[in-house]
């Protein structure tokens, strides 16, 4: 979705550029970020859900029938943990930004030493937005937004007022991983995070199995088309859907296929300013992002944030 410093969640101009020919050799096929209608009904009971605990064991991680970087299929063995059952919603985050005044990196002014060669005019606060109306531009449909944040999903002029309920987003991997601290957790590692997405379906292709998520009864918050140029939201939903919308797996989770990316404790590059996100976003879709099945990966730089990148969190397993 972007490489180098240059990162379209915090500037402009030329940077918004690069990031968009990232995006689209990063999910090899795509991404989508528009929210679901505001009030829309939440669809998990969320009071007492409390985190699921997961027995640790061995598995095969990765596979040697997708993209290169899932390769090679591998044994792994994992250690007892419990993770949330469901992605980090805007009604957690907010808590904690109420708790502790945390200002995500998206809200920031950027530091023009971390990106030498910007004119400093274009170094400002916000995010990437999927923009729909640039569609018909192949590739074209982020826009870097300034002000676009957690808090403000499209814009400045837009709120999460309505969207409680809905997975956290534009939040870059330092912020995801604050909010875990604070929760008495951890970000999960790419081995726990896959596991648990497995459901016990070790060597399965999707977390359910092996019918694909367009087929059949509703699965999981995809691209239901051809992306980018229709999208039949015969899932339920056309945007991000409020957390728990779809059946959970074999371990009780949900939305660990589609809805938002989210983000791992793996660091790709040796100075961290390249880690991973997982599971595929609601814009993933079978001839652009086929990257919702639990082996697939995307390395993606630390400090970028999207309308389409959230997290959750995993604990020690209890004592």
């Amino acid at each position: 979705m972007i490489s180098g410093r240059n990162s379209v969640g915090t500037v402009s101009g030329l940077v918004v550029w690069i990031g968009f020919l990232v995006v689209i050799a990063a999910c090899s096929q795509g991404e989508d970020a528009a929210s679901s209608p505001a009030g829309q009904a939440r669809c998990l009971d969320l009071q007492g859900s409390e985190p699921v605990a997961v027995t640790g064991g061995s598995f095969t991680m990765g596979t040697d029938e997708g993209y290169a970087d899932e390769a090679p299929a591998r044994q792994v063995t994992v250690g007892s943990f419990r993770i949330d059952r469901h992605e980090v919603t805007n009604r957690q985050f907010s808590k904690f930004v109420e708790e502790t005044g945390y200002v995500t990196l998206a809200e920031r002014q950027p530091d023009p030493a971390d990106y030498p060669g910007i004119p400093a005019d274009q170094l400002v606060p916000g995010s990437a937005v999927f923009t729909p109306d640039l569609v018909e531009n192949f590739g074209q449909w982020w826009s870097f937004v300034e002000g676009a944040s957690w808090r403000h999903p499209t814009g400045p002029d837009s709120s999460v007022d309505d969207l409680m309920d809905h997975p956290a987003v534009h939040l870059a991997h330092e912020d995801a991983a604050a909010y875990a601290d604070w929760a008495g957790g951890r970000l999960p590692t790419a081995a726990e995070w896959e596991y648990a997405a497995r459901g016990g379906l070790d060597g399965a292709r999707y977390e359910w199995g092996e019918e694909p998520p367009h087929e059949g009864a509703p699965k999981a918050n995809t691209w239901q088309g051809v992306f980018p140029a229709q999208n039949s939201a015969s899932d339920g939903h056309a945007g991000l859907a409020p957390v728990g919308c779809y059946p959970p797996n074999g371990y009780g989770l949900h939305d660990m296929t589609g809805n938002v990316w989210e983000w791992v404790a793996d660091e790709v590059s040796a100075d961290g300013r390249l880690g991973t996100v997982k599971g595929g976003s609601y814009l993933c879709a079978p001839n652009y992002c086929r990257r919702y099945r639990p082996a697939a990966r995307h390395d993606q730089e630390t400090d970028f944030s999207a309308s389409h990148i959230g997290f959750r969190v995993v604990y020690d397993a209890a004592e």
